[in-house]
């Protein structure tokens, strides 16, 4: 049995376009942008790989995470800033690294996760607040939900927990309205469960709709407003299918479209309005540096030419989708 765990991601709000002060009536694109950070590659990494939405091409920060750690959790204040949580170097870790866009710098927040932990999961409320679920720490799998408020960078905890305490588990949001967690291992089996948060409340709800099989180490994104996609993860096997919650109905189908490879333990992250980005993990061949494209129009996959700088497992994904 491969050692698995799962770390999520966040897609951010629908790209926007802001007006060109230099001249009255033409409108421009904000430049936007994915992030794959962390992860293992035959060693724990700290470098953070930026996926350019207007190209698919792949750069390198110079900015890198405090230490070099995988099976971290990530979101993204999409305009403003994307979190890094949680993760192990060595050691569970609370910390909290905030990149700023779009200067890509690194600063790390006071406010930590509630306790050090890895194999969590991140999804977030663009504009508003962002959340980091479940995971492992000293005392086993955990259940509960730590809130960032991006206008302070503070952290509290809900009262809502999840269905179950869980690790690997896929997140992904509907910026604006609601937050899922989808899957996971409760240290006994794999779980098939959606849980929902809704932001105006923090209230936790579960979906009838569950995925097509019980699975871990799945990854997550979401074109907000319309649909979230749950992306492989390991059921008996790794698996390359792909689950879709359409919003409106909180329905669940399986596109015909699925991965290149069945595999696990990689990371999403989404350009909302246009399409969903599943880097890195591991198949049957080994750690993957490919990403697979998702085109929302379509639900079609490509995979682009654009790698990872390395092969790795247990990275964390999140994107800045610009902002007015």
């Amino acid at each position: 049995m491969p050692h698995i765990y799962k770390m999520s991601t966040h897609s951010g709000f629908k790209t926007l376009v802001e007006y060109n002060s230099m001249a009255a009536g033409n409108v421009t694109a904000p430049a936007t942008n994915g992030y794959f950070g962390g992860g293992n590659d035959g060693a724990k990494i700290s470098g953070i790989n930026k996926i350019a939405f207007s190209n698919d091409a792949r750069t390198s920060l110079a900015a890198t995470l405090s230490t070099a750690r995988d099976y971290l959790g990530a979101m993204a204040n999409s305009g403003t800033a994307g979190y890094f949580g949680g993760g192990t170097d060595g050691a569970r870790i609370s910390g909290i690294d905030k990149i700023t866009f779009p200067a890509d710098t690194k600063t790390t927040i006071s406010a930590t996760l509630s306790t050090a932990r890895d194999q969590l999961g991140g999804m977030a409320n663009s504009g508003t607040a962002g959340y980091f679920a479940g995971g492992t720490d000293s005392g086993g799998r955990i259940s509960g939900i730590d809130k960032i408020t991006f206008s302070s960078d503070a952290k509290s905890t809900l009262a809502a927990t999840l269905t179950a305490a869980v690790s690997s588990s896929g997140n992904m949001a509907n910026s604006g309205t609601a937050g899922y967690v989808a899957g996971g291992f409760t240290g006994a089996a794999n779980v098939s469960t959606i849980d929902k948060i809704t932001f105006s409340s923090d209230a936790k709800s579960t979906l009838a709709a569950v995925l097509t099989s019980a699975r871990r180490a799945l990854t997550a994104m979401a074109n907000s407003g319309t649909a979230g996609y749950f992306c492989g993860g390991f059921a008996a096997a790794a698996t390359s299918g792909i689950d879709k919650i359409t919003f409106s109905t909180d329905a669940k189908t399986t596109l015909a479209a699925t991965l290149t490879s069945a595999r696990y333990d990689s990371a999403a992250m989404a350009n909302s309005g246009t399409a969903g980005y599943i880097g890195g993990g591991e198949d049957s061949g080994g750690r993957i540096s490919g990403i697979d494209k998702i085109t929302f129009s379509a639900d079609t996959k490509t995979t682009i030419s654009a790698t990872l700088s390395t092969a790795r497992v247990g990275l964390a994904g999140m994107a800045d989708s610009g902002t007015l």
